[in-house]
Formats: structure tokens, sequence, C-alpha cells
């Protein structure tokens, strides 16, 4: 029997309270936080108590550091001062109470643990197997954020290319706050804190000082080791000239002729060009009206677009490649509504860079902090699931002797850390949440197979079916789950390898993403409620997408036994049907426009049953 020293057994930390009620402080934050990962606040209760479960539990683990950071006001309200309270995580872990109880100043701070982790339970874990853990937290643990400096003049566009980028509304650029902009201050935005920014201003004429200021900034960033600490990218933002215009200035030259030279390193640097739409505009203003009779707009916009080509290769690219040469990266990008397509390709470039020259801790990063391309959250998904869970399903490696429902859990976590959306409640995370999903898996009546349709024909349909839920915008939704359904039963069950096993974790994984490509439909990167998840639960389910996917997926699982599958099939299966029902995001964007708001609306309990 291996030794219970060499386990890493996680503990479960239930809730948090925290006791001032002897205490002359005045609280006002209380954040609790493991490791590198986002502080995860605690609200307060009544009088001087402050109080937080956490549903999924949070996972501590011996290599762990875990804390609680304070804001509070003296006894005279003079001054706010701010603490962390550091824990022992030895004697946390051999607690044998499912309390741990640890005062501070008069303070008393209560955890509710699981329970003990002694030798016993340790020599437990590792006779029943391997440890299940979600993918995410290791990379989370590595590089917990993409970070990226975005280098560009006042009013060139950095405020909305970043608000565009990663979905948070107000701007988190330094020229918003004059007299305090540093390259080293991390702006890091409540709304979506998988990407860290350092804002730089642009090469102005005849200024060097910015120059070294960047310079030595991107060489200290590309000598630290740590993953999370380094710099993953360069934005290098211009607004697109006129013809006739200059371009470059002489410290934006000299910027790229470093980067040509290989001084600055392997950081990526992609060059943008920004207000690409006004660009479009000036060329559709020139082109030959009677040449233009009988075209259909979307031909007009195409003529526009080759003549902006044609205009950007002589006023941009020339003297671009004149410095940095021809292979730099670079993209033309608009936040209007017609040329989103222009954001999703710049957030290609910049992963497929950050892959090549970074780890892949990073290269994942890069996609989940992205918020204008639904796709690539998929594609990262895949990429999640390939090193662990995914690939192993057939053969069931990984799940032998676990809990279903615990094998479920792993899965559901990666699956919804990678979207990442703005959900500080924690919905997609919590138990009526899960097991929602897995009512939804048991509920689902698979109908005849239907003919396959195009994906845009897809998101067509569940806009339709999306407006029709809304077609009473007061009345609560009721997802349309059978009052009689109770959780599956086979949740509870140790995993065994089966056909039906393996054809309900593959619908699982597949449905869960398409609910949550719905939700992205709907939810516009704002705060996410009950509401707006049940929506998107049942428009998926009145979808006929929903059928069809169960119907790929019992199809595939007749034509081979369970012992003649390999995982890799498995794998592909899974792909495939994910990749045949995503929204490319130009699509996504129109669909977008014909659905109702549901930001602004009150939330609702979760009901899931109708009566």
């Amino acid at each position: 029997m291996a030794h219970a020293s060499i386990v890493s057994c996680p503990l479960h930390i239930y809730g948090i309270t925290v006791d001032f009620s002897k205490s002359k402080t005045n609280v006002e934050s209380v954040e609790v936080q493991i490791s590198k990962l986002p502080h995860s606040p605690i609200e307060r209760e009544a009088g001087k108590s402050w109080r937080q479960t956490f549903s999924p539990p949070m996972e501590l683990y011996h290599e762990d550091t875990f804390s609680l950071h304070m804001q509070y006001k003296t006894w005279f309200g003079m001054m706010t001062e701010h603490e962390n309270i550091v824990f022992n995580l030895n004697d946390m872990f051999s607690a044998y109470s499912a309390k741990y109880n640890k005062f501070h100043k008069n303070i008393r701070i209560v955890v509710d643990l699981s329970g003990n982790t002694t030798t016993e339970q340790a020599e437990q874990s590792v006779s029943s197997g391997e440890e299940l853990r979600p993918t995410t937290s290791e990379i989370f643990r590595k590089c917990p954020r993409f970070r990226i400096l975005v280098i560009g003049k006042t009013g060139v566009g950095k405020s909305s290319l970043i608000n565009h980028a990663f979905g948070v509304e107000k701007t988190i650029t330094s020229h918003d706050r004059p007299g305090q902009a540093s390259i080293d201050h991390e702006f890091i935005s409540p709304q979506n804190d998988r990407f860290v920014l350092h804002d730089s201003k642009g090469f102005e004429p005849g200024e060097q000082n910015n120059l070294k200021i960047v310079r030595e900034f991107i060489d200290h960033r590309r000598n630290m080791s740590a993953p999370e600490h380094q710099l993953h990218a360069v934005w290098l933002c211009f607004e697109i000239p006129r013809a006739g215009g200059r371009l470059l200035e002489t410290g934006t030259e000299e910027f790229l002729t470093l980067k040509r030279s290989g001084t600055l390193g392997n950081i990526p640097v992609i060059v943008i060009l920004t207000k690409y739409d006004m660009l479009i505009d000036r060329m559709e203003r020139t082109l030959d009206e009677n040449s233009l009779n009988g075209l259909s707009d979307e031909a007009i916009m195409e003529l526009a677009k080759n003549k902006a080509e044609a205009e950007l290769q002589d006023i941009c690219i020339g003297p671009l490649e004149k410095f940095s040469g021809p292979d730099i990266p670079r993209a033309m990008v608009s936040t209007h509504k017609d040329h989103k397509e222009t954001l999703t390709r710049l957030i290609q470039i910049t992963g497929n860079c950050v892959g090549l020259h970074s780890t892949p801790e990073a290269a994942v990063m890069t996609f989940i902090a992205q918020r204008v391309h639904p796709g690539l959250k998929i594609q990262a998904s895949i990429e999640v699931g390939k090193r662990k869970y995914w690939k192993a399903l057939a053969s069931s490696t990984t799940f032998k002797t676990h809990k279903t429902w615990d094998c479920l859990h792993v899965l559901h976590t990666d699956i919804v850390n990678v979207w990442n959306f703005y959900d500080p409640h924690r919905y997609l995370h919590s138990q009526e949440f899960r097991e929602l999903m897995v009512k939804m898996l048991d509920n689902l009546e698979v109908g005849p197979t239907t003919n396959l349709i195009s994906n845009i024909t897809t998101g067509l349909s569940m806009v339709g079916t999306i407006v029709s839920v809304l077609a009473e915008p007061a009345a609560p939704i009721v997802v349309p789950i059978a009052a009689s359904v109770v959780l599956a039963a086979w949740v509870h069950d140790v995993y065994q390898r089966s056909h039906a096993v393996l054809q309900r974790f593959m619908s699982y994984i597949v449905h869960l993403t398409l609910v949550l490509q719905t939700l992205y439909l709907v939810s516009e990167s704002q705060e996410l409620t009950r509401r707006s998840i049940k929506l998107a639960v049942t428009s998926y389910l009145e979808s006929p997408m929903s059928g069809e996917v169960h119907t790929r997926i019992q199809e595939y699982e007749g034509q081979l036994t369970i012992l003649e599958r390999a995982d890799s099939d498995t794998l592909d299966k899974i792909v495939e049907v994910v990749q045949f029902y995503s929204i490319n995001p130009a699509e996504m964007s129109k669909l977008r426009e014909k659905i109702p708001s549901v930001g602004s609306s009150p939330d609702e309990p979760w009901e899931i049953a109708k009566s």
C-alpha cells in the first residue's frame, strides 16, 4: 500500500464564517483566496458577521496557500486598512472536526470542511483509484490569466477593442486615469478576471522615454520563469490613416526594428489596424455608382473590401514591412456590429502566436479569456478534454471506481470554466444547474433521425425558439422537464464500463457545450442570471438540435460494441457533433440582433418542472 504522505488529497471547503462581534473593526469587505486563483468574496450577514457557502466546495491541496483578505476601517473611521490572514494548512489538514476554527485579533473564523484528511482517508484514496480533479484547475494554477500589453495613442480605439474582445463594459485602460498611467499596473476587470491588461501610450514623435519603458517592461516579463507572470502577447495599435497620412512614428519604427532583430525575444507582437469600418465606408463612397446597378448589398460590400485591401497595401502594409519584415502578424479590426468577424481573426492570430511561443496553458488561457468567438471556446474545451478525461471515455481508465456523479462533476467544471461567462454567483457551477443537466439528459425524448442541417439553419431555428420562449416577457421561464422526473439514479452508481454509460457521458459533454453556446447567444457578456440560464436550457430543449444530437450519438453507439470502441473514435465523434452544431461568430453576431434583451429582466428562482 502506498504511503499516505505521497497522496495529495484535497480538503473541501463548504463555507466560511467570519465573526467580528468582539472586534472594534468596521469591516468593508472580506475575500478568500487559494494560491493565485481569483479572490472569492464573502457576503455580509446580520450584525458583524460575514458568511459564504460554496457550491461546489472549494478544493484545497497541501501545496496551496490559503488566506482571507480583509478591508476595514478603524474604530474612529479615519483610515482604511487592508490585512491578509494566512492559514496554516498543516493545521487545517490535521483537523479532526468538520469545522476548523481560527482566532485573529478578536476575530473568529470558522471554516466548514468536508471532514478530516487522515492517513486512513488518504489510503482509501490510493486504493479507490486515480484522484478526480478538473483539468482546468491545473491550468489555472499554472497560468490563471492571459497577460497582454496594448500599445497605442489615445483615440486609436484601444478601450473599445479591449471591451469587445474580452466582453467587459467599462474601459480599464490607463488613459481614463490621467496622471496614473503606468505600464506595470495590472488592470483586471471584475467582469472578466481571466485576463490582465498592461496599457501603454503610443510612441509619440520625438519621445524616446516610452520606447525605453516598453522595452524594459518586455525584458523584465520575458525573464520571469512562471507562466502567470510572463507577458503572453503585445497588441500594437494604429488607426488606419487616410491616403497620404503617416502610419508610423520614429519610435514605432524603432520598436518594430527591435522586434525584427530579436532584441525583444519571442513574445508575439501583433500589429492591429483599427477603425476598419471607416476605411470600408470611405471606399464604398468612391465606387462607381453605374457599376453597382443590380448588385446586392453583400456584393457591394465585397467590392468595397477589395478596394480597401489595395488601399491598405499602399498606406499600411508597405510601411510596416519596411521595418518589421513580411512575417509580422497583423489584423484589421473594427468593433462595429457589421465587422465583428475582424475581432475573431485577431483572437485567432493571437492564440496561434501564443501557442507557438509560450506554454500550452497560456495558449488555452488566450481562448478562455476572449469573448468574441464561441467556436474557440469549443476548441479550447476539446483541447482541455484531450488532456485527460475526454480521451479516455471509452476505456474508462480515469473514471474507474468513482461515482458517476463525481465523474460528471469534473467534465462539467472543465467545460464551464472554459466558457468563462460573467457568473459572479457561480450559477453554472451550482448543484441546481448540474442536476438540471442530468435531468435534461434523462428526460430527452429521442425522435426519428432527421435530415442534417447547416449551422446557419441551426442558428435561425434556435433564435426562433428563443423568441417564442420570450413571447411573454414578464412570465417566468419554466424548463420543460416533467414534474415526475427526479435526479437520475445512475449518477449515484459507481462508474461502470458499458454501452449506456458511454452514451450518457458523450451526451452530457455535447449537450452541455451546446446549452452554453445558446447561453452565449442570449447573454451578450452580461452578468448571468438564473433566468438567462433557464432561457438557454429551455430554448435548447425545444429546438430540433437537442433531439438530433441524441440521434447522432445513438447511431454512433449502434455501430460497434463498447469493447470494439477506441478512445480516439469516441473523442472524434464528440468533436464532430459539437463542431457540426457550432454557430460561426459572424452568424452569431447577426443572430443576436434578432433576440430581445434579457439582461434587464428580474431574476427568478430555479423552477425546472411544469406543474
